[in-house]
């Protein structure tokens, strides 16, 4: 098991370098950044000044190093456009992308593995098939029309949801949530839906097709034949062992979410991580760039590797080999 871990932690930590070392090479690819950071009436003994501070005049090596270092530090220096501390920056606008992507992970969840179970038993019949076919458009609809939709019925035409912003949020230290206010309820609604939409259509498919399987296995049968309750087979017997792969699915998605919410906090003008670097590419802000390239790697390199050790810890068969 020792062995298993340490394989998996040094995958982790070289994964993380080759993704550091892109976000690295993004700042001599995309622009001078002593040309970015100064005015156009700064001198060259300036300009000079700022190049020595920022590391530019040694070896691409010693920067590189310099900048993993930083990064492991939490440090990856100020925003051009702000002139702010980039990872305070991310820090005030992570909690609002946090909280949509669990919103919208709970959704998929509570609706998606019912809707799966009940395809599965119903097979064949309308509302079944039915369902199969929404979930065919489901996963076909880009987010950002699904977004604009939502917005058009719900927002503009109905009035019953507001369309954007994050509505009123309470600080908590440094953390700060809108789900204990009204308003803050109120407007995670339909961006969450937004972003559930793509992952309720996968979980459904994952749970019916595992159901299937399931529903044809012996163990199934000779309950069924002991007279065991057709709702105590299906969610108490037959659903625990399909859960499994939706809770694998789940714990990569999340990290999926995070990473893609961007479009929808485009959309609904949401102020999470995603809208922090549209803006950077709008003006060009590397640092924030790379920022958000390392966490959001970071989070799936993580995720993958506590899902890894997870499936090591119940299937021994993955340590031995």
């Amino acid at each position: 098991m020792l062995v298993f871990l340490v394989k998996r932690i040094a995958n982790a930590i070289l994964v993380m370098l080759a993704v550091a070392f892109l976000a690295f090479m993004s700042f001599r690819f995309l622009g001078d950044p002593v040309e970015m950071m100064v005015n156009e009436s700064a001198t060259q003994e300036q300009r000079d000044e700022l190049r020595e501070r920022l590391g530019l005049n040694h070896g691409i090596v010693e920067q590189y190093a310099r900048f993993v270092i930083r990064a492991a530090q939490g440090d990856f220096g100020l925003s051009w456009r702000n002139q702010q501390d980039v990872i305070t920056l991310i820090g005030e606008r992570f909690p609002a992308t946090f909280e949509l992507v669990l919103i919208a992970t709970i959704i998929s969840l509570v609706v998606g593995i019912p809707l799966g179970v009940f395809t599965a038993i119903g097979r064949g019949r309308w509302w079944a098939e039915g369902l199969q076919f929404g979930s065919i458009i489901g996963v076909s609809l880009p987010s950002f029309v699904v977004g604009i939709m939502l917005i058009l019925i719900f927002s503009v035409t109905l009035g019953w949801l507001p369309g954007f912003g994050r509505g009123d949020v309470v600080d908590l230290g440094w953390w700060s949530t809108g789900l204990l206010t009204r308003s803050g309820r109120a407007a995670v609604v339909l961006p969450a839906v937004s972003l559930s939409l793509f992952q309720i259509t996968l979980v459904m498919r994952l749970v019916r097709a595992e159901m299937l399987e399931t529903l044809r296995t012996d163990f199934i049968k000779f309950a069924r034949a002991r007279g065991v309750p057709r709702r105590a087979l299906w969610f108490r017997h037959a659903l625990k062992n399909c859960l499994m792969p939706v809770i694998t699915l789940t714990a990569m998605q999340f990290g999926n979410l995070i990473a893609f919410a961007l479009v929808t906090e485009t959309v609904f003008q949401w102020p999470g991580m995603g809208m922090l670097f549209m803006q950077a590419v709008t003006f060009v802000d590397i640092p924030v760039m790379s920022a958000y390239l390392c966490i959001v790697s970071f989070i799936f390199v993580a995720l993958n590797t506590l899902v890894d050790i997870a499936y090591a810890l119940i299937d021994p068969r993955l340590r031995t080999a």
